[in-house]
């Protein structure tokens, strides 16, 4: 069975990044096989406090982690890199050039034996698109247009002319990496003859269009299909829409992160709508029907409209929820409500006549029928009076002697 990660780390679950961080950088330095003649011990210490930082040092896999256990980042195993036969000794060591810098993570052989030259997949791109409520709650399909690199056409993505070849790197003979023995530590960097592509082109073979880059920058239309009821920050991947991969590589992925622009009417509230509605006076006073806005779709018949039932005597700040008219499940399963608060408004602009009949309106009027007014007069008197009772008749403070 897997060890807490937070145990493998010697951490508390509390700890903040930086502690985190600086808890790996220690125990990596301790256990790297580079540091212990290559040995299985170590290098099996090396792989679990990589795999426990990999997912703590994540908000999202650590927060699945923290709720789940090992279950939540990896589906029930011990490996967050991927299914099956555990992390590769390469993808720890990335893990240790990203925390301690490529040059010293380098120095530990974090590149070893990973040619440069061969295949290489392509960047993942970001593609930031804001959209309104309405296409949120209906869905929508809109096209984008995303800049991103895409194999030279002259080429083919060789770099050279052409009927032109590279040839293999005579520095580093095609592994795009050269080493130097330094006293304790193998060093093993980037091959300057070559760049790491493990080829050279001679200058007057070189593709005219890319410059021997093998890639152009272009920007590309993509018909992007939104579906109902996503929410602000959510994310669609589109699978192999990224840049393009190097010397036949496969090309990245592009994630489209939604924001929701805020509407005019309607505020989200997880799955249900809230809107405001004024409501005459006398429909408050009297109870009766108002009309709220709600949003077009299938469910509602093609009207924009519900009804909704003031109860007589409603004040403002009273909810009516209205079922089945609020934002769509993402996955299809049922809908909000839609919820309207009600606000109550007072006549303006009143003729001489209207004026008289609410002053004999209001005179009519007992405590029984402002119930919070009267409740509010008694809490205020008592106010008062414990603050008038600690003065003397002539405003001063009371002498306590």
């Amino acid at each position: 069975m897997a060890r807490d990660y937070y145990e493998v780390l010697g951490v508390e679950r509390t700890i903040d990044a930086p502690g985190l961080k600086a808890a790996y950088r220690k125990l990596a330095m301790q256990h790297h096989p580079d540091r212990n003649g290559g040995s299985e011990e170590s290098l099996a210490v090396f792989k679990e406090i990589s795999e426990a930082y990999a997912v703590l040092s994540d908000d999202q896999k650590r927060a699945a982690y923290d709720r789940f256990g090992h279950a939540g980042v990896n589906g029930g195993g011990g490996n967050p890199f991927g299914q099956g036969g555990g992390a590769g000794f390469n993808d720890l060591n990335d893990i240790f050039s990203q925390v301690f810098g490529d040059a010293f993570g380098d120095a530990f052989g974090g590149r070893q034996g990973r040619s440069q030259g061969g295949p290489r997949r392509g960047s993942d791109l970001r593609y930031d698109l804001e959209i309104t409520l309405e296409q949120a709650y209906k869905g929508a399909e809109v096209e984008i247009s995303v800049p991103a690199t895409a194999t030279c056409e002259t080429c083919e993505g060789s770099g050279a002319k052409p009927g032109a070849k590279p040839t293999t790197c005579a520095t580093c003979r095609g592994a795009g990496r050269i080493r130097q023995a330094n006293g304790f530590f193998q060093m093993e960097r980037t091959c300057p003859s070559c760049g790491g592509a493990g080829q050279r082109i001679a200058a007057a073979d070189v593709c005219t269009t890319c410059q021997g880059h093998g890639q152009v920058r272009k920007t590309r239309t993509l018909n992007l299909k939104i579906p109902a009821g996503v929410d602000d920050g959510s994310r669609i991947r589109l699978s192999g829409e990224g840049d393009a991969g190097q010397r036949g590589g496969p090309r990245g992925d592009l994630y489209v992160f939604l924001s929701v622009t805020p509407h005019e009417l309607f505020e989200r509230d997880n799955l249900d709508l809230l809107v405001t509605v004024p409501v005459p006076m006398t429909v408050a006073a009297l109870g009766g029907v108002v009309d709220a806005p709600c949003l077009v779709s299938e469910a509602c018949d093609g009207r924009c409209k519900a009804s909704v039932d003031v109860p007589a005597g409603a004040q403002t700040g009273k909810t009516v929820r209205i079922k089945g008219k609020g934002m769509p499940h993402l996955n299809g399963r049922g809908r909000g409500d839609l919820v309207v608060e009600l606000f109550v408004e007072t006549p303006t602009d009143l003729t001489a006549r209207q004026k008289e009949l609410l002053q004999e309106l209001a005179l009519s009027f007992g405590e029984e029928q402002n119930p919070r007014n009267s409740s509010f007069a008694g809490k205020a008197k008592r106010f008062w009076a414990d603050i008038l009772g600690n003065q003397d008749a002539d405003g001063s403070k009371e002498n306590a002697a």
